[in-house]
């Protein structure tokens, strides 16, 4: 075992003379760009924290806030990788590599900038659109990097339609397994699936199978778990619980959605949580697990998060139990601890710092400055911790994987490389083909472009308080483990537990004992004990969450005594009785002109249909039967027709005097006086045969419906045919439209009676009211559809009586002098004159 606070002496030497020479700033930010015969591009993250990207109202660089010591020393591992090419004698002599470096600050915003710089066309900075790009040659022959996968599934699309080697040294997500998608995409690391199947593999050796998955919400987090899941299912291995944890810890929510993870991993009582997430998402599960008294669990993590040095450094991180995880068999890069001590130290002379400025002049700085600025001001001692990260030796073969392809594209030898143009897209063939070595290990890209080195098992092992690194197993295609170095603080989890009444056992994987126990939903019940199912109510019975009975339904309906039925019977009495008063004004007034002008007894026989039209509406309220579904829109029909009919009577008479004069002595006397009330039994007489059509055809009916309500039975009228429904009321919708079209057109001066005013006015309203009666009615299926029939009946009611009677009353009452033989013969004789 290796102690992770042991560092070699020779560093320790190091690091104290370049934090001596850290005390100016240096030029290290010029260090990533150098021009060369073939350029390769770097996609790496100097820095973390972008600023706030909602705010950003502009295209402008997406700038980070914080450097981030890991990522400038991955840059720097591909810095040394291209010199040493560069400096051997037998890869490419006479080829020099360039590099173009910059930073993607974790954001994929961030790394869509450098990746168009990276298409342009060489010395330019334009992106050429052509019908065919195989001769064209992009600024950079391959890329390496980005280090997450969220990132590389941006760019890779990019890179691959222009069929650009694009070589990640951290991106592991399987969806860029996909060639079909991703054909120019390389790995130096090993494929998510490979580390879920190590995974399932050390559950199984223990005899695990109650177990949590969590993953951070992204996507490494989101497809590790993902792969999990369907893996271990096929291992019978039970996941109790799966969550996800928010790599946005600013988010107010994300202390909500933490507490609750740990909520969940209490309720479900597991021993064993596999966790999938990076460094800051899964320190903050950590963290809340303490502060909230989680029980010790064995934990089962990756290298994302297992050797970070700030989890190891959380409070109390020893009392969250046994940790176990997978990190990537990787070797060491000798030479580069003083390769980068001999650059910190070079970075601080004037003359190197002047050659490199003249260096990055070459390669057009001013097209795109997001390189590491702040790398002026980190100094050798800040970099203790990196300078052995295992993530250094996938970027330095991720360079050399390139180099290789090169020389074989080239056709080098051991003494020279031809002068050939070589496009990118022809590397690709010599990278899925053919093994290349790095410093005695060979390696080769596998059918998904991806290096499968491996991995080791290893175990935390705490020795007054200092963590050590314990290798106690490996996998590669089995695994193997010596169980006897774990030292286990947890016993293993027995699959057994009992649910609570109400809830049934949903069983997980292929083991009866293996289930969550689930509440039985609505109108549902638990039926016997230990039972794996729920049984379902009875149509007439409903049942609450986890109940074990079930309870008949209530019958609703529109009640006589609820408030809102009390409240529209009031104005309906309301309306009844301004009809009645209004009836008996006319009766009083019946031989005056205005009263004889508007109907004569006409009028009398209108109200008398209007207030029997509201007094319908009780039969819309208390329990509804088939009789009373039968004849609830006859009556209404019937009454509006009553009313209508008398309109239709007097339209005929105002068009006939208007329009036609010469006409009207000849037709006038079938509209008026006795012979009118022949037209009025007409009107009736055929919209009684219409209702008979309604009976015939298929009348309302009462239908109880189980569905729309929770806890009761819904007792509605329901439409058996829509056809019948538009031939009851349609009839009368054509008297109107028929009234409307006579009336409309007449027009008089403000100062003279118009009699046809009334009925447009009448008639519009009925007009409005219908439009939205009946579309509220047709998709209603509660008590409010008997609510939205009584509204209608009492809005029509109101707008006749409002449009038509009211005005004449208050000439009655108020305004006598207009009620005169004179005043009105004069208001119907003159406006003909006057429109002729």
């Amino acid at each position: 075992p290796q102690n992770r606070q042991i560092m070699l002496p020779d560093l320790l030497l190091c690091l104290s003379f370049g934090y001596a020479a850290a005390l100016k700033p240096t030029c290290l930010s010029a260090q990533f760009r150098r021009p060369g015969d073939y350029i390769i591009g770097g996609l790496f993250p100097f820095a973390v924290d972008t600023v706030n990207l909602t705010a950003r109202s502009e295209p402008t660089v997406v700038v980070c806030e914080r450097v981030f010591l890991e990522g400038l020393t991955w840059a720097l591992a591909m810095k040394f990788a291209v010199d040493q090419v560069n400096n051997s004698t037998s890869l490419l002599p006479g080829v020099t590599l360039g590099y173009d470096i910059f930073d993607n600050c974790f954001e994929p915003l961030a790394a869509l900038q450098p990746s168009l710089l990276f298409l342009t066309r060489k010395g330019t900075t334009g992106i050429g659109v052509l019908c065919n790009y195989t001769d064209y040659q992009p600024r950079v022959t391959a890329v390496i990097g980005p280090h997450k996968s969220d990132l590389c599934l941006v760019t890779a699309k990019l890179f691959s339609f222009f069929l650009i080697p694009q070589v990640s040294y951290g991106a592991s997500g399987e969806k860029l397994s996909n060639t079909e998608l991703y054909p120019s995409f390389y790995r130096t690391v090993s494929s998510d699936k490979n580390l879920v199947e190590a995974v399932v593999l050390l559950l199984n050796k223990f005899g695990w199978n109650w177990i949590a998955t969590i993953g951070s919400d992204d996507e490494y987090g989101r497809g590790a778990k993902g792969l999990f899941l369907s893996i271990a299912e096929n291992h019978s291995i039970c996941v109790a619980f799966e969550g996800l944890i928010p790599t946005d810890l600013t988010d107010p929510t994300a202390k909500n959605q933490l507490e609750d993870t740990i909520k969940s991993i209490n309720k479900t009582k597991v021993n064993v949580i596999v966790l999938f997430a990076f460094g800051l998402p899964a320190q903050a599960l950590l963290e809340y697990s303490i502060r909230m008294g989680l029980s010790k669990k064995v934990w089962i993590g990756t290298e994302a998060w297992l050797l970070s040095d700030v989890i190891a450094s959380i409070p109390n991180i020893q009392s969250i139990g046994t940790v176990l995880g997978f990190i990537m068999q990787v070797g060491t890069v000798p030479g580069f601890q003083e390769y980068v001590t001999d650059l910190f130290t070079s970075v601080q002379q004037e003359k190197f710092c002047q050659e490199s400025r003249e260096f990055n002049h070459l390669m057009d700085y001013d097209t795109l400055d997001t390189h590491c600025k702040q790398c002026d001001h980190v100094s050798l001692h800040d970099m203790p911790s990196t300078l052995s990260l295992s993530q250094i030796q996938p970027v330095y073969v991720a360079v050399y994987s390139v180099a290789y392809a090169l020389h074989r594209a080239l056709g080098c030898t051991h003494q020279a490389c031809p002068r050939a143009s070589i496009r990118a897209w022809q590397l690709l063939h010599f990278m899925n083909t053919l093994p290349f070595e790095v410093n005695g290990r060979s390696f080769r890209f596998d059918q998904s472009h991806s290096t499968n080195t491996g991995y080791k098992l290893i175990f935390w092992s705490w020795k007054n308080s200092t963590l050590t690194y314990v290798p106690i197993g490996d996998y590669e295609e089995s695994l193997y483990m010596n169980k006897s170095q774990i030292q286990f603080h947890t016993a293993d989890q027995k699959c057994f537990r009992h649910c609570k009444p109400g809830q049934f056992r949903q069983i997980k994987g292929f083991h009866f004992c293996c289930y969550d126990c689930t509440d039985c939903p609505e109108n549902t019940f638990w039926s016997s004990k230990d039972s794996s199912t729920c049984t379902p109510c009875p149509e007439h019975q409903w049942s609450p969450v986890q109940s074990t009975r079930c309870y008949d339904r209530s019958e609703r309906y529109l009640f006589w005594d609820e408030p809102l039925t009390v409240a529209l019977l009031t104005l309906m009495s309301i309306t009844v009785s301004l009809t009645g008063l209004t009836a008996v004004l006319f009766v009083k007034n019946l031989e005056t002109p205005l009263v004889q002008a508007s109907g004569g007894k006409l009028n009398l026989f209108a109200l008398f249909t209007l207030m029997l039209l509201c007094l319908s509406c009780c039969l819309y309220i208390g329990k509804p039967s088939n009789h009373l579904c039968m004849i609830q829109q006859i009556v209404y029909a019937l009454c509006l027709n009553g009313c209508f009919s008398t309109f239709f009577i007097k339209s005929l008479e105002i068009i006939l005097v208007t329009e036609f004069p010469r006409c009207a002595p000849t037709f006038l006397h079938w509209v008026t006086q006795r012979r009118a009330w022949l037209l009025v039994a007409l009107c009736l007489l055929t919209e009684t045969l219409f209702c008979l059509c309604y009976l015939r055809l298929g009348p309302d009916y009462l239908v109880a419906d189980y569905k729309s309500l929770p806890t009761e039975v819904l007792l509605v009228c329901n439409t058996k045919s829509w056809f019948a429904f538009a031939l009851l009321h349609g009839y009368n919708g054509c008297v109107a439209f028929v009234c409307f079209l006579c009336t409309f057109m007449v027009q008089t001066s403000g100062k003279k009676y118009n009699v046809a005013r009334g009925i447009t006015f009448a008639i519009l309203i009925y007009f409005i009211i219908w439009i939205f009666f009946i579309a509220i009615f047709a998709t209603l299926k509660t008590v409010l559809r008997s609510v939205t029939q009584i509204g209608t009946i009492l809005t029509t009611s109101v707008g006749i009586l409002g449009a038509y009677y009211i005005p004449k009353c208050y000439i009655i009452l108020l305004k006598p002098d207009l009620n005169t033989v004179d005043y009105f013969q004069n208001s119907v004789k003159e406006e003909p004159e006057e429109d002729s």
